[in-house]
């Protein structure tokens, strides 16, 4: 079957058609379209003459009861909509995206994939927030992002997967994830996608003390406050430039330079952090925008982690933990999710 997968992320729309079938999924077109456009044409124009038998949505946070993918439905929509508090950044362009999809391809089932369903096996010690247990029944916990890269990864690595794996996806939104003998252990992000490593416009983790300090002398409410930490910070806001490190490389200024190590300062620490939960690691992949294509900063995170035998771009001695470069397959994964839903749903057996 071909399967159309959407992809929208905090600074793109991605997409990419797939030919699923059993056990093997394979890319017929792929491109990115301008996330504004709700007619959804770029992606129709792009497709030629196929039409998608199906079409599977990446989800960033179904709240604390979706993790698996599921068809969606007037009461999946329900229930993504109350989990948006969890996401404003993702979640309500998510919708907007299922709406105008539905209503270009309205006779066709439309799948939900969650990037937190890779971590919704979490051990409580990582799962766990310091907080009051009333708090944690309401499904206050760390969830962890990126989950369809990590399973992509995963996919990509197949029998050569090691024991102990940290996958670190680096982009506009970045996380570190421990991954033991294929599950994820512990990861960098948490409730939402604005904690753990200093990202292009997010804060990463922040001093809570900082934001009780905000609202009481500058008077910064709850939307002020989702503003500041998701869209004007990071990178953007140490530097004053960009959260686009391809521009503070090309700008090269003291505070261009300043994010960019701030940035690669808080990757190391988080792989290090990974590796104290996993009790070492044999293998490092970087992934995502910056992971597969800025080497420099590669090399400048191994260069901070040289002491646990992790290999610097100009170091030649042997090392015991191997670093790979792959790519972030979320389509592929999202296609062969979207096609196991059908399959369960249909009660056939795979073809």
């Amino acid at each position: 079957m071909k399967i159309l997968t959407l992809n929208e992320g905090s600074s793109s729309l991605k997409f990419g058609l797939y030919e699923a079938g059993s056990g093997t999924t394979a890319q017929i077109a792929a491109g990115t379209a301008d996330p504004a456009d709700t007619t959804l044409d770029t992606i129709t124009d792009a497709l030629g003459g196929n039409r998608p038998d199906a079409i599977g949505h990446r989800i960033v946070h179904g709240g604390p009861d979706l993790f698996a993918p599921v068809l969606i439905d007037t009461g999946i929509i329900a229930r993504l909509e109350r989990a948006t508090a969890f996401a404003p950044l993702h979640g309500p362009a998510s919708l907007a995206l299922i709406a105008a999809a539905q209503a270009r391809w309205p006779d066709r089932p439309h799948i939900a994939c969650f990037d937190t369903g890779f971590h919704a096996g979490l051990p409580d010690i990582a799962a766990t927030l310091p907080l009051p247990g009333t708090l944690r029944a309401a499904g206050i916990r760390r969830y962890g992002f990126h989950g369809l890269s990590c399973q992509s990864i995963l996919d990509q690595l197949g029998a050569e997967r090691p024991p102990r794996l940290i996958i670190a996806h680096l982009g506009s939104g970045a996380s570190v994830t421990a991954v033991r003998n294929g599950q994820s252990v512990d990861t960098s992000m948490g409730l939402t996608p604005s904690g753990g490593i200093v990202m292009a416009t997010r804060t990463g983790d922040l001093d809570p003390g900082v934001l009780l300090y905000l609202m009481r002398r500058h008077g910064l409410d709850a939307a002020a406050l989702e503003t500041l930490i998701d869209r004007q910070s990071g990178m953007r806001g140490i530097s004053g430039i960009s959260g686009d490190i391809r521009e503070l490389r090309a700008a090269a200024s003291e505070e261009a330079r300043l994010a960019i190590a701030i940035f690669c300062r808080s990757v190391a620490k988080q792989i290090a952090a990974m590796m104290a939960a996993l009790g070492g690691a044999d293998m490092i992949v970087f992934t995502g925008g910056i992971g597969e294509n800025d080497a420099e900063a590669r090399a400048d995170i191994c260069r901070d982690l040289t002491w646990a035998n992790v290999p610097a771009a100009s170091d030649s001695c042997p090392a015991t933990i191997a670093v790979r470069v792959m790519p972030s397959q979320e389509g592929h994964r999202i296609a062969s999710d979207a096609r196991a839903v059908l399959v369960a749903a249909s009660g056939k057996s795979p073809i």
